[in-house]
């Protein structure tokens, strides 16, 4: 067995070397711990940020639309109060404008807008035109200069500038009562004036002439001007009587005491819905005094019963335009209440069932 000896090759670890190595060791693993949380931490930041940046310009452009949205659907609290003020500014102006009643019959020279509101300044009022020629039923002065309309049974409001409005058709022929031969042989003579609704019935003079105005009824012309102008006489056309006591009209509807004097141009009673006197188109009935028909001259019973009754075959009708005085005022229309239980009824009609 050897023995030991500092000369042998065997060497000793010093103890102390070998806790310094550990400690190294030790030190280095931490450090490659930081380093590596260092590392996780960095690439942990830039994934972050490309995230963030890749989802920023979304985020902004969803911003942005969310408030344009909002300010184009709901108006700021400054812009709501400017509209508001402006509501009222526009309602203050219109209380402005006092009408008085007033009535008359001009013509348009152009195309005119209706206004629900006396006043061009305001943009969506407009609820419809008359047409060149067209007529036009006045019955209100504006304080502003505007005229208030009657526009398809419903109040509108024109221009009163005679740029736009005439007081006469000037197109129009006057009225003539010169009388025909064949003319006397009847004892009436009929006039329908358009412009006014009204038509007059003349009697014999002591010549023998249609020139005494015995009776007034008001009418209504057909619209657009589709009751022709002219003189013609009553009498069958092709192939339909003159005269029929109820008969079925144009839209499908019903005429009582219908009288033809143009063709397809009667006179009648306003119409019916059905062949049933009480089943009156009071609506329409309610038009009487303005254009309402399809061309027809529409009548109360008892004014349509007349003629029926008292102008034969032969009888001139004279159809005219004219706003000069007539020599027998306008009768005034009946009015029928609708929420009247009888107003399925021409409260004229001489008929004993009439509840009227």
């Amino acid at each position: 067995m050897k023995q030991y000896s500092p000369n042998n090759n065997y060497s000793v670890r010093n103890p102390q070397n070998k806790q310094h190595q550990k400690e190294k060791r030790n030190f280095l693993i931490i450090v490659a711990c930081l380093l590596a949380i260092l590392v996780i931490a960095g690439v942990a930041m830039l994934i972050k940020h490309s995230n963030d940046k890749k989802n920023a310009q979304p985020v902004d452009n969803t911003v942005s639309q969310t408030v344009a949205e909002t300010v184009s659907d709901e108006p700021t609290s400054e812009e709501a109060e400017t509209e508001e003020a402006s509501t009222e500014s526009t309602t203050a102006k219109a209380l402005e404008f006092e009408v008085t009643d007033y009535s008359a019959t001009m013509y348009a020279n152009e195309e005119l807008n209706v206004r629900s509101s006396p006043d061009a300044s305001v943009s969506d009022n407009i609820i419809g035109k008359f047409e060149k020629d067209d007529e036009v039923t006045v019955t209100g002065k504006c304080s502003n200069g505007w005229l208030r309309v009657d526009y398809k049974g419903k109040a509108g409001y024109c221009s009163g500038n005679t740029k736009y409005l005439r007081s006469e058709n000037e197109t129009a022929a006057a009225p003539q009562n010169t009388n025909t031969d064949t003319n006397k042989k009847s004892p009436y003579y009929i006039t329908v004036n358009r412009t006014q609704n009204l038509v007059i019935i003349y009697g014999k003079d002591d010549s023998g002439n249609h020139t005494k105005p015995i009776k007034a009824m008001v009418c209504s012309v057909g619209l657009n001007g589709k009751t022709e102008l002219g003189t013609f006489q009553i009498g069958p056309s092709g192939g339909k009587p003159a005269k029929d006591p109820f008969r079925l009209l144009s839209g499908g509807v019903y005429g009582q005491y219908t009288t033809r004097f143009n063709g397809s141009i009667l006179f009648h009673s306003v119409p019916y819905f059905t062949k049933d006197k009480g089943n009156l188109e009071y609506d329409e009935y309610n038009k009487l005094g303005q254009a309402a028909s399809l061309g027809c001259v529409r009548l109360c019973v008892a004014d349509a019963k007349w003629i029926y009754d008292n102008c034969p075959e032969g009888t001139t009708v004279k159809v005219y335009d004219s706003s000069a005085a007539e020599p027998l005022a306008k009768p005034t229309p009946i009015r029928i209440d609708t929420n009247d239980s009888r107003k399925g009824w021409d409260p004229t009609d001489p008929d004993p069932n009439n509840p009227w």
